[in-house]
C-alpha cells in the first residue's frame, strides 16, 4: 500500500505493531509504539518504540530517526499520551513541540498522575492539533496491564491452565507431563517473556520443582521474569532465586505492582488458580486444551476448591480468540 494514503487508523495499526515489537522488554514503562508522516513527503515513515527503562520514549526515537527537515510540520501518531513531565527522562512533549510537529494524534490518555491529560494540553498550548481516541479499542487491548497498573497499582493477571478435554490436569496418581505438545509449551514460554512475574504455589515447586524461566531457543538471551512463590520455597529448589510471598492475595498484588510488575503470569496450581478465580482476580486465561481424555473422574482438575453452587452462579467471560497450536487448541479468555 502507497504510505502516501494512509488514513489515520492505519497509521496507528504501523504504531501499534511498533509497540507489540518491544513487548516484555520495558517495564515498569509502557510499550508505547509512534510513527511521524513527513509532511512534504507522506510516503515517509518514521518509527520508534519504547526502549528498556533508561532508554528514549518511542516518540524520540520516531522524531530522531525523521530528522529536523521531515519531522517539522509532520503529524506524529503514538499509542499513548506523551509525558510532560521529568522522569528518567526529559518530556516527550518538549521534543515533539521543537520538533515543529503540526499535529499529534494519540490512541488513548495516560492515567498515570504524573500525565493524566497533562501531555495533551501542552501540546495544543503550543499550536499543535491533537486527535485523541483513534484505534481506542486496540491500543487498550495492546496496553491492558500498563493500565491497569497505573490505575489500580496491581498487575494485570493472567492465569494459564493447561488440561485433556475433559478438564483435567493430571493423572490420578499425579502424573501431569506432557499433557500438551511442543507447540503448545513453546507458547507458554512466549508467554512467561511478556510477563514481568511468573508466580506458583509452593506445593507446585514442591512436586513439580520447576525452573519457571523463558528458554526460547536460538536468538539473544531473553528477559527472565521474576519468579514468585506464595510460601515457603524447599531447600535446593531450581526456582531460586524466587520472591517468597504470603497473605491475602489482594496484598500479593499490590506488592508486586509496587516493585514495577505490570503483567503478572500465574502458572498453578490448582489450588493457587482456584484462589484467584474464586477472589475475582483474574484478568485473562489462557487456556491450552489437548485433544486427550483421562476418562474418569478421578484426574485432578483445573481448580482445587468449591465451585458455582448452581449454574445460575457459574462464572461466564468473553472469548477473545481460538487458536490451534500443533494438535493443542488454545483458548483465550477474558474476565
Amino acid at each position: 500500500m502507497d504510505a502516501a494514503t494512509l488514513s489515520d487508523a492505519q497509521c496507528m495499526d504501523r504504531a501499534l505493531a511498533m509497540g507489540e515489537s518491544v513487548r516484555g522488554t520495558t517495564a515498569p514503562n509502557p510499550w508505547v509504539g509512534c510513527v511521524v508522516v513527513s509532511a512534504e513527503n507522506p510516503a515517509q515513515l518514521f518509527e520508534g518504540a519504547t526502549a528498556a527503562p533508561g532508554g528514549p520514549h518511542a516518540e524520540i526515537t520516531a522524531l530522531a530517526r525523521a530528522g529536523e527537515g521531515p519531522a517539522r510540520g509532520s503529524t506524529l501518531f503514538t499509542t499513548l499520551e506523551p509525558c510532560a513531565h521529568h522522569g528518567r527522562t526529559p518530556p516527550c512533549t518538549d521534543a515533539i513541540i521543537a520538533a515543529g510537529v503540526a499535529r499529534v494524534v494519540i490512541g488513548v490518555e495516560d492515567p498515570d498522575p504524573a500525565v493524566a491529560g497533562q501531555g495533551i494540553a501542552a501540546l495544543r498550548a503550543a499550536g499543535i492539533a491533537v486527535t485523541v481516541g483513534t484505534a481506542a479499542d486496540a491500543v487498550t487491548e495492546q496496553l491492558a496491564p500498563y493500565l491497569k497498573h497505573r490505575t489500580t497499582g496491581q498487575p494485570w493477571v493472567v492465569l494459564k491452565l493447561a488440561a485433556s478435554l475433559d478438564g483435567r490436569t493430571a493423572a490420578p496418581d499425579g502424573t501431569s507431563r506432557w499433557i500438551t505438545g511442543e507447540e503448545a509449551r513453546r507458547d507458554v514460554h512466549r508467554l512467561r517473556a511478556r510477563s514481568d512475574a511468573v508466580l506458583v504455589g509452593a506445593g507446585t515447586v514442591r512436586a513439580d520443582d520447576p525452573e519457571l524461566t523463558v528458554r526460547l531457543g536460538d536468538g539473544p538471551a531473553p528477559r527472565q521474569p521474576l519468579r514468585v512463590v506464595l510460601g515457603t520455597v524447599p531447600p535446593g529448589a531450581r526456582v531460586q532465586p524466587a520472591l517468597e510471598l504470603s497473605g491475602p492475595l489482594g496484598e500479593v498484588l499490590s506488592e508486586l505492582g509496587r516493585r514495577g510488575v505490570l503483567q503478572l503470569l500465574v502458572e498453578g496450581g490448582a489450588s493457587v488458580a482456584h484462589a484467584f478465580h474464586a477472589a475475582g482476580l483474574v484478568d485473562r486465561y489462557v487456556i491450552y486444551l489437548a485433544p486427550a481424555l483421562f476418562g474418569g473422574d478421578d484426574g485432578r482438575p483445573l481448580f482445587a476448591g468449591p465451585g458455582a453452587g448452581t449454574i445460575a452462579d457459574m462464572w461466564r467471560g468473553r472469548l477473545v480468540s481460538v487458536e490451534q497450536l500443533g494438535e493443542d487448541l488454545r483458548v483465550e479468555v477474558a474476565a
